[in-house]
């Protein structure tokens, strides 16, 4: 099986969560524990953390009128004796120009027309994109939007993959969530224990990046089943997401 490039990890790197809500917020705990040192986590989120939000995301009453990025990277900094940065700003007016790791954990087009934009200026940096409905939810990884031979047989390696918004175009039609949710919780939208699934799903995939031995471009969840279904990095399932010929994509020396 291929193993997605992890050359990152050699040298100091950035793991950024983008979206500190129900799915982020949970993730960014659990980064603070698996982040090797060299890591630098950054939590990105302009939203304030209120009152609808306790039901369900990783706050307490006490967070009511922080912003989520903020309030998260204190909390963990403390409780995990590690700095944690924070960024309060649209992810529309950040910069990305670092090698690591892009965890979004956005709901909307807009959010990820954004990262999508910021990819094209990174470097040697993997885009984890997870979404979800009421019981069910996709992982989706990717980093380019070139595909010119990024299979390595030699060394079984993947280093490029088409970015989420290629491989799944219609999350860039997903309109803003109208419902918090807590809202979407009580209106059957979304089930209770969702968030918390696809964070610890999320963190595997970041475990397994960083490890180099992660063989997947996307992850299926359905909760009603039980399953988890994963799609490998394979040169016929970009070449079927995308229609350039396996010929054009894997290298062989």
């Amino acid at each position: 099986m291929y193993r997605l490039d992890n050359r990152f990890a050699s040298h100091d790197f950035r793991v950024v969560v983008v979206g500190c809500g129900g799915t982020g917020g949970y993730l960014a705990e659990g980064l603070c524990r698996i982040l090797p040192p060299n890591a630098q986590l950054v939590l990105l989120d302009h939203d304030r953390v209120e009152e609808r939000n306790l039901i369900r995301q990783n706050f307490t009453r006490e967070d009511l009128g922080g912003f989520k990025s903020e309030v998260i990277a204190r909390k963990l900094s403390k409780k995990a004796d590690r700095p944690v940065g924070y960024c309060t700003l649209p992810v529309g007016m950040v910069e990305f120009r670092f090698s690591g790791l892009v965890l979004g954990c956005v709901d909307n087009g807009p959010a990820r027309r954004d990262i999508e934009e910021k990819m094209e200026m990174t470097q040697w940096a993997w885009w984890v994109d997870s979404g979800n409905g009421e019981n069910y939810g996709q992982i989706l990884i990717g980093n380019s939007p070139e595909m010119d031979y990024p299979f390595r047989l030699s060394t079984m390696t993947c280093y490029y993959l088409p970015l989420p918004t290629i491989q799944v175009p219609n999350l860039l039609l997903q309109a803003p969530r109208v419902r918090s949710c807590a809202e979407a919780v009580e209106a059957g939208e979304q089930g209770p224990t969702i968030n918390q699934v696809m964070a610890s799903l999320m963190l595997e995939v970041a475990r397994r990046i960083i490890g180099g031995t992660c063989s997947w471009m996307q992850l299926f969840v359905d909760m009603d089943t039980g399953s988890v279904v994963p799609v490998m990095a394979t040169p016929d399932t970009v070449s079927s997401i995308t229609g350039v010929k396996k010929r054009k994509l894997e290298f062989k020396d």
